[in-house]
Protein backbone atom coordinates (compact mmCIF):
# COMPACT_ATOMS: atom_id res chain seq x y z
CA UNK A 1 0.00 0.00 0.00
CA UNK A 2 1.19 3.55 -0.80
CA UNK A 3 1.49 6.07 1.83
CA UNK A 4 0.13 9.02 0.81
CA UNK A 5 1.93 11.44 2.84
CA UNK A 6 5.09 10.73 0.83
CA UNK A 7 6.11 14.10 -1.66
CA UNK A 8 7.78 12.80 -4.69
CA UNK A 9 9.36 15.22 -6.77
CA UNK A 10 9.53 18.24 -8.40
CA UNK A 11 9.42 19.96 -5.22
CA UNK A 12 11.03 22.64 -3.38
CA UNK A 13 13.03 22.94 0.35
CA UNK A 14 13.48 25.73 2.10
CA UNK A 15 16.54 26.08 4.69
CA UNK A 16 15.97 28.22 8.13
CA UNK A 17 18.88 29.54 9.52
CA UNK A 18 18.55 31.80 12.64
CA UNK A 19 21.66 33.75 13.22
CA UNK A 20 22.16 36.24 16.22
CA UNK A 21 25.60 38.42 16.47
CA UNK A 22 27.53 35.03 14.92
CA UNK A 23 29.92 36.11 12.10
CA UNK A 24 30.49 31.74 12.20
CA UNK A 25 26.71 31.90 9.66
CA UNK A 26 29.11 32.91 6.76
CA UNK A 27 30.64 29.83 6.86
CA UNK A 28 27.38 28.10 7.57
CA UNK A 29 25.96 29.46 4.35
CA UNK A 30 28.92 28.48 2.17
CA UNK A 31 29.07 24.90 3.46
CA UNK A 32 25.78 25.29 2.25
CA UNK A 33 26.49 26.03 -1.06
CA UNK A 34 27.81 22.93 -1.87
CA UNK A 35 25.25 20.56 -0.86
CA UNK A 36 23.99 18.22 -3.02
CA UNK A 37 20.78 18.40 -4.41
CA UNK A 38 18.29 15.46 -5.65
CA UNK A 39 16.80 15.70 -9.31
CA UNK A 40 13.53 17.80 -9.17
CA UNK A 41 14.71 19.70 -5.85
CA UNK A 42 14.31 23.51 -5.77
CA UNK A 43 16.46 24.82 -2.57
CA UNK A 44 15.65 28.13 -1.21
CA UNK A 45 18.08 29.60 2.21
CA UNK A 46 16.16 31.67 4.46
CA UNK A 47 18.27 33.85 6.99
CA UNK A 48 16.80 35.16 10.16
CA UNK A 49 18.31 37.49 11.66
CA UNK A 50 17.20 38.29 15.55
CA UNK A 51 20.01 40.73 16.22
CA UNK A 52 18.19 44.45 17.25
CA UNK A 53 20.06 46.18 14.51
CA UNK A 54 20.65 44.01 10.67
CA UNK A 55 23.67 43.24 11.31
CA UNK A 56 24.33 40.18 9.46
CA UNK A 57 22.93 41.37 6.15
CA UNK A 58 25.71 43.01 4.59
CA UNK A 59 27.21 39.76 4.90
CA UNK A 60 24.37 38.06 3.58
CA UNK A 61 23.75 40.86 0.31
CA UNK A 62 27.38 39.92 -0.07
CA UNK A 63 26.86 36.23 -0.54
CA UNK A 64 23.97 36.03 -2.93
CA UNK A 65 27.08 36.60 -5.28
CA UNK A 66 28.07 33.67 -4.94
CA UNK A 67 25.09 31.55 -3.83
CA UNK A 68 23.81 28.86 -6.26
CA UNK A 69 20.39 29.34 -4.06
CA UNK A 70 18.30 32.38 -3.75
CA UNK A 71 18.49 33.87 -0.27
CA UNK A 72 15.40 35.60 1.89
CA UNK A 73 16.71 37.94 4.65
CA UNK A 74 14.22 38.65 7.29
CA UNK A 75 14.90 40.75 9.86
CA UNK A 76 13.11 40.05 13.09
CA UNK A 77 14.71 42.34 15.60
CA UNK A 78 13.64 40.95 19.12
CA UNK A 79 16.51 39.05 20.41
CA UNK A 80 13.99 35.97 20.76
CA UNK A 81 14.88 32.81 18.67
CA UNK A 82 11.31 31.39 18.31
CA UNK A 83 10.68 34.83 16.88
CA UNK A 84 13.13 34.07 14.30
CA UNK A 85 12.33 30.28 14.02
CA UNK A 86 8.58 31.28 13.38
CA UNK A 87 10.23 34.04 10.63
CA UNK A 88 11.46 30.47 8.81
CA UNK A 89 8.29 28.99 8.98
CA UNK A 90 5.63 31.81 8.19
CA UNK A 91 8.46 32.65 4.98
CA UNK A 92 8.67 29.33 3.84
CA UNK A 93 6.43 28.17 0.86
CA UNK A 94 7.73 24.99 0.14
CA UNK A 95 7.03 21.30 0.90
CA UNK A 96 9.71 20.97 3.25
CA UNK A 97 11.79 23.29 5.44
CA UNK A 98 14.91 22.36 6.96
CA UNK A 99 16.98 24.00 9.95
CA UNK A 100 20.63 24.34 10.25
CA UNK A 101 22.16 26.44 13.40
CA UNK A 102 24.23 29.66 12.32
CA UNK A 103 27.15 27.93 13.56
CA UNK A 104 27.17 24.60 11.77
CA UNK A 105 28.82 23.40 8.73
CA UNK A 106 26.86 20.72 6.50
CA UNK A 107 28.54 18.08 4.33
CA UNK A 108 27.54 17.69 0.45
CA UNK A 109 25.22 14.68 1.38
CA UNK A 110 23.16 16.50 4.30
CA UNK A 111 20.11 17.27 2.64
CA UNK A 112 20.40 14.69 0.47
CA UNK A 113 19.87 12.03 3.50
CA UNK A 114 17.05 13.95 5.20
CA UNK A 115 15.06 13.79 2.22
CA UNK A 116 15.94 10.22 1.73
CA UNK A 117 14.61 9.04 5.34
CA UNK A 118 11.47 11.63 4.85
CA UNK A 119 10.86 9.79 1.29
CA UNK A 120 11.04 6.14 2.80
CA UNK A 121 9.32 6.89 6.35
CA UNK A 122 6.83 9.64 5.08
CA UNK A 123 7.30 10.91 8.34
CA UNK A 124 6.29 13.99 9.36
CA UNK A 125 9.72 15.24 11.20
CA UNK A 126 13.05 14.10 10.21
CA UNK A 127 15.95 14.42 12.89
CA UNK A 128 19.98 14.42 11.92
CA UNK A 129 23.30 14.38 14.44
CA UNK A 130 24.87 17.03 15.27
CA UNK A 131 28.44 16.26 16.10
CA UNK A 132 30.47 18.37 18.46
CA UNK A 133 34.35 19.65 17.65
CA UNK A 134 36.38 20.04 20.96
CA UNK A 135 39.74 22.30 20.69
CA UNK A 136 42.70 20.92 22.67
CA UNK A 137 42.25 23.38 25.34
CA UNK A 138 38.67 21.68 26.80
CA UNK A 139 39.11 19.70 29.55
CA UNK A 140 40.06 15.58 28.92
CA UNK A 141 36.50 14.58 30.39
CA UNK A 142 34.47 16.60 28.35
CA UNK A 143 36.19 15.35 24.99
CA UNK A 144 36.06 11.52 26.52
CA UNK A 145 32.47 11.54 27.19
CA UNK A 146 31.08 13.96 24.12
CA UNK A 147 29.03 15.92 25.93
CA UNK A 148 28.44 18.38 23.31
CA UNK A 149 27.21 16.43 20.39
CA UNK A 150 23.46 16.06 20.00
CA UNK A 151 21.13 12.96 19.19
CA UNK A 152 17.45 12.04 19.38
CA UNK A 153 16.34 10.62 22.75
CA UNK A 154 14.04 7.33 22.16
CA UNK A 155 11.78 5.89 24.35
CA UNK A 156 10.10 2.92 23.79
CA UNK A 157 11.48 2.49 20.72
CA UNK A 158 10.26 5.89 19.51
CA UNK A 159 10.85 9.65 19.25
CA UNK A 160 8.55 11.94 21.31
CA UNK A 161 10.49 14.96 21.02
CA UNK A 162 13.38 16.87 18.73
CA UNK A 163 15.80 19.64 18.06
CA UNK A 164 15.72 22.37 15.43
CA UNK A 165 19.46 22.32 15.06
CA UNK A 166 19.62 19.75 12.12
CA UNK A 167 16.01 18.71 11.76
CA UNK A 168 13.39 18.65 8.29
CA UNK A 169 9.78 19.56 8.81
CA UNK A 170 6.64 17.95 6.16
CA UNK A 171 4.96 21.60 6.00
CA UNK A 172 1.63 20.29 5.13
CA UNK A 173 1.31 17.97 7.90
CA UNK A 174 -1.82 18.06 10.04
CA UNK A 175 0.43 18.74 12.70
CA UNK A 176 3.40 21.06 11.64
CA UNK A 177 0.59 22.96 9.40
CA UNK A 178 0.19 26.92 11.20
CA UNK A 179 2.54 25.18 14.68
CA UNK A 180 4.69 27.94 15.83
CA UNK A 181 7.58 27.85 18.63
CA UNK A 182 6.67 29.46 22.34
CA UNK A 183 7.71 32.61 22.16
CA UNK A 184 8.02 32.53 26.34
CA UNK A 185 10.65 30.16 25.77
CA UNK A 186 12.50 31.77 23.30
CA UNK A 187 15.37 33.40 25.28
CA UNK A 188 15.24 30.22 27.92
CA UNK A 189 15.78 27.73 25.10
CA UNK A 190 13.50 24.67 25.50
CA UNK A 191 11.05 25.79 22.53
CA UNK A 192 12.00 23.31 20.09
CA UNK A 193 11.49 20.73 23.30
CA UNK A 194 7.86 22.14 23.53
CA UNK A 195 7.37 22.52 19.85
CA UNK A 196 8.14 18.75 19.02
CA UNK A 197 6.51 17.36 21.66
CA UNK A 198 3.08 18.88 20.82
CA UNK A 199 3.77 17.53 17.10
CA UNK A 200 4.41 14.59 18.51
CA UNK A 201 0.89 14.16 20.46
CA UNK A 202 -0.78 15.49 17.72
CA UNK A 203 0.25 12.78 15.71
CA UNK A 204 3.38 13.69 14.18
CA UNK A 205 5.70 11.20 13.50
CA UNK A 206 9.75 12.08 13.77
CA UNK A 207 12.60 9.84 12.29
CA UNK A 208 16.08 9.51 12.30
CA UNK A 209 18.54 10.00 9.01
CA UNK A 210 21.61 8.84 10.88
CA UNK A 211 23.90 10.13 8.16
CA UNK A 212 22.51 13.31 7.97
CA UNK A 213 25.44 14.44 10.06
CA UNK A 214 26.13 18.07 10.56
CA UNK A 215 29.36 19.53 12.45
CA UNK A 216 29.79 22.36 15.42
CA UNK A 217 32.36 23.87 16.95
CA UNK A 218 32.24 23.87 20.91
CA UNK A 219 33.18 27.73 21.85
CA UNK A 220 35.36 28.55 25.20
CA UNK A 221 31.55 30.23 26.34
CA UNK A 222 30.32 26.67 25.95
CA UNK A 223 33.51 24.57 27.63
CA UNK A 224 32.65 24.45 31.41
CA UNK A 225 30.80 22.32 33.46
CA UNK A 226 28.94 25.09 34.57
CA UNK A 227 27.52 25.71 30.97
CA UNK A 228 26.60 22.32 30.44
CA UNK A 229 24.73 21.91 33.90
CA UNK A 230 22.93 25.24 33.16
CA UNK A 231 21.64 23.60 30.05
CA UNK A 232 20.46 20.80 32.38
CA UNK A 233 18.81 22.42 34.06
CA UNK A 234 16.82 24.25 31.94
CA UNK A 235 15.90 21.21 29.34
CA UNK A 236 14.71 19.37 32.89
CA UNK A 237 12.55 22.44 33.36
CA UNK A 238 11.04 22.59 30.13
CA UNK A 239 10.31 18.40 30.54
CA UNK A 240 9.17 18.46 34.01
CA UNK A 241 6.49 21.55 32.93
CA UNK A 242 5.45 19.33 30.05
CA UNK A 243 4.84 16.36 31.81
CA UNK A 244 2.85 18.29 34.47
CA UNK A 245 0.39 19.84 31.73
CA UNK A 246 -0.84 16.33 32.18
CA UNK A 247 -0.85 15.47 35.66
CA UNK A 248 -2.61 17.43 37.80
CA UNK A 249 -3.34 16.96 41.50
CA UNK A 250 -1.67 14.35 43.07
CA UNK A 251 -0.27 12.96 40.02
CA UNK A 252 1.83 15.38 40.04
CA UNK A 253 2.70 15.17 43.46
CA UNK A 254 3.87 11.91 42.51
CA UNK A 255 5.96 13.31 39.50
CA UNK A 256 7.55 15.72 41.79
CA UNK A 257 8.37 12.94 44.48
CA UNK A 258 9.75 10.87 41.27
CA UNK A 259 11.99 13.36 39.84
CA UNK A 260 13.36 14.13 43.82
CA UNK A 261 13.90 10.84 44.44
CA UNK A 262 15.89 10.56 41.16
CA UNK A 263 18.23 13.46 41.89
CA UNK A 264 19.01 11.53 45.60
CA UNK A 265 20.03 8.28 43.46
CA UNK A 266 22.16 10.50 40.90
CA UNK A 267 23.96 11.78 43.97
CA UNK A 268 24.58 8.88 44.95
CA UNK A 269 25.84 8.00 42.00
CA UNK A 270 27.90 10.68 41.01
CA UNK A 271 29.92 10.09 44.70
CA UNK A 272 29.87 6.41 43.97
CA UNK A 273 31.89 6.79 40.59
CA UNK A 274 33.78 10.10 42.10
CA UNK A 275 36.83 8.84 40.87
CA UNK A 276 36.09 8.63 37.20
CA UNK A 277 35.09 12.61 35.96
CA UNK A 278 33.57 11.43 33.13
CA UNK A 279 30.70 8.75 34.78
CA UNK A 280 30.74 11.37 37.83
CA UNK A 281 30.03 14.49 35.85
CA UNK A 282 27.47 12.40 33.35
CA UNK A 283 25.77 11.79 37.27
CA UNK A 284 25.90 15.18 38.10
CA UNK A 285 24.91 16.52 35.18
CA UNK A 286 21.56 14.19 35.71
CA UNK A 287 21.18 15.47 38.75
CA UNK A 288 21.08 19.41 37.25
CA UNK A 289 18.57 17.70 34.80
CA UNK A 290 15.95 16.22 37.52
CA UNK A 291 16.17 19.62 39.55
CA UNK A 292 15.46 21.21 36.82
CA UNK A 293 12.22 18.95 36.27
CA UNK A 294 11.26 19.84 39.70
CA UNK A 295 11.34 22.83 39.10
CA UNK A 296 9.42 23.02 35.75
CA UNK A 297 6.73 20.66 37.79
CA UNK A 298 6.11 23.07 40.44
CA UNK A 299 5.65 25.91 38.11
CA UNK A 300 9.20 27.94 38.29
CA UNK A 301 9.75 29.62 34.73
CA UNK A 302 12.84 28.48 32.96
CA UNK A 303 16.10 30.66 33.46
CA UNK A 304 16.76 32.46 30.65
CA UNK A 305 19.90 31.08 28.15
CA UNK A 306 20.57 32.94 25.36
CA UNK A 307 19.66 36.06 23.55
CA UNK A 308 21.88 39.02 25.14
CA UNK A 309 23.04 36.81 27.92
CA UNK A 310 25.15 34.72 25.92
CA UNK A 311 26.00 37.42 23.88
CA UNK A 312 27.21 39.18 26.83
Amino acid sequence: MTDTSLVTPPFKVDIGICTYRRPAVVATLKSLFAIDVPAGVTVRLIVADNDAEPTAKASIDHLREISPFEILYVHCPKSNISIARNACLSASDAEYLAFIDDDETAPPAWLTELLKTAQETGAEAVLGPVRAIYKDTVPGWMRKGDFHSTAPVWVNGAIITGYTCNTLLRMDAPSVAGRRFALSLGQSGGEDTHFFTHMHAAGGRIAYAENALLTEPVPDTRASFMWLAKRRFRSGQTHGRLLAEKKPGIRRVMQVLTASAKVLACTGMAIATCLDPVRRNRQLLRVALHMGSVSGAIGVREIRQYGTVEAT
